[in-house]
């Protein structure tokens, strides 16, 4: 004979099964910033191919998850802008002492490149010129990189106060670099189709390009920013792939954020969907800490929103601050502000200090905050579909 099994044992393991959904939402995040930061993916910039593998992963992601493509041509957006790439060498001397590229030293990202030694002028107290060669060397008390769309007619060269002896005395170089002038970039968008009001969309981004390789070596991981922030992203199109809500949920990674905002930027200017079916979009960049809250750019813009977010936090007590910033131009939300989307870009903060360096890995990246961040976004979700 076949027992009936009881409705409340039914509502038990749907509550059971629940809570093990957000037990494991930390893993696959943090298996999402360890995989993106391998060398694999070269910092998913410029060379190696690391940005164009980062797509194609973020692509299967979302196929595997069932998403649909958000362009008619499938999950990608193809695009190009001009960029300064530093394939090759990398070799500095100062005071007959090789420096380590990431640690020691940096190149400026909008150097071109040189083969030279000389003789050095002290300018002021942190930077040496040799004007034959146009080699610009400064001293620097921490090394950050960048990324250029052009190529200066010098070779600046930052190191690191305390890896070799003051003053410098004789320096060797050896850097090439290349600039494309159309590097092939894509957008990579998908979206969960709303179950009664699919022409209503929230929007939640993140860009995924980093810096990339700088020489043959060494490349800067960007493990907060920004897989951090894919991380999230990818993780919320699990949950709604799972559960689908009235409105449609779409999601896109950028490209070319460092390089400027290009991705986002040329996505406003190309969308996929109508920008004004868009109720909101929220952009999430350098998400993996938060011990000291987050800060919402954009908060004084649509201070009805902010208000909301506020509340559900301070009822549900996810996160220790959240605090309001204004407009500002600093992430890939600021192209559709402009265009007249609602729009957050939210940020966590404490804990570490890395950003723009070698040291911005994924094994000292707490990620403390990515299973609360969800639960709010997707509370604060609800509300605005209300």
């Amino acid at each position: 004979m076949r027992r009936k099994i009881p409705f409340s044992f039914l509502l038990f393991c749907v509550i059971c099964i629940s809570k093990i959904t957000w037990a494991q939402a930390p893993a696959y995040n943090r298996s999402v910033v360890e995989t993106l930061t391998s060398d694999y993916y070269w910092g998913r910039g410029y060379t190696k191919d690391g940005m164009s593998k980062a797509a194609t992963y973020l692509q299967n992601q979302f196929k595997n998850m069932g998403l649909q493509p958000l362009g008619k041509k499938g999950y990608l957006q193809p695009f190009s802008y001009a960029v300064n790439t530093f394939p090759g060498d990398m070799k500095v001397e100062i005071n007959d002492k090789n420096l380590r590229p990431g640690k020691d030293f940096i190149v400026g990202e909008e150097s071109k490149g040189a083969k030279a030694k000389g003789k050095l002028v002290q300018a002021d107290s942190i930077t040496y010129i040799d004007r034959a060669n146009a080699v610009i060397i400064q001293w620097q008390d921490k090394l950050t990189w960048s990324v250029s769309t052009s190529e200066a007619d010098y070779t600046l060269i930052k190191v690191k106060r305390g890896s070799v002896a003051e003053p410098i005395k004789s320096y060797k170089v050896k850097i090439e670099n290349k600039v494309i002038e159309k590097f092939e970039a894509n957008n990579v968008a998908a979206i969960v189709k709303g179950t009664s009001q699919p022409d209503s969309m929230i929007f939640f981004t993140a860009h995924y390009d980093h810096l990339g390789g700088m020489g043959k070596d060494t490349y800067f991981p960007g493990a907060n920013d920004n897989a951090s922030g894919v991380a999230l992203l990818l993780s919320l199109a699990k949950y709604y792939a799972a559960h689908p809500q009235r409105y449609s949920i779409g999601f896109i990674c950028f490209a070319g954020e460092e390089a400027g905002l290009i991705g986002s930027k040329y996505f406003t200017e190309h969308p996929l969907v109508d920008l004004k079916k868009i109720r909101f979009l929220i952009n999430t960049d350098l998400a993996g800490t938060g011990v000291d809250g987050i800060t919402v750019v954009n908060a004084t813009e649509f201070p009805k929103e902010f208000a909301m977010m506020q509340a559900i936090n301070k009822k549900e007590n996810y996160l220790s601050a959240i605090n309001a910033r204004g407009k500002a131009a600093n992430s890939d939300h600021y192209w559709f502000t402009e265009k007249g989307v609602p729009s957050f870009f939210f940020y966590t903060q404490g804990g570490i200090a890395a950003y723009h360096d070698v040291d911005d890995i994924a094994a000292t990246l707490p990620m403390n905050e990515q299973e609360d961040l969800q639960k709010l976004l997707i509370t604060f979700c609800e509300n605005l579909m209300k």
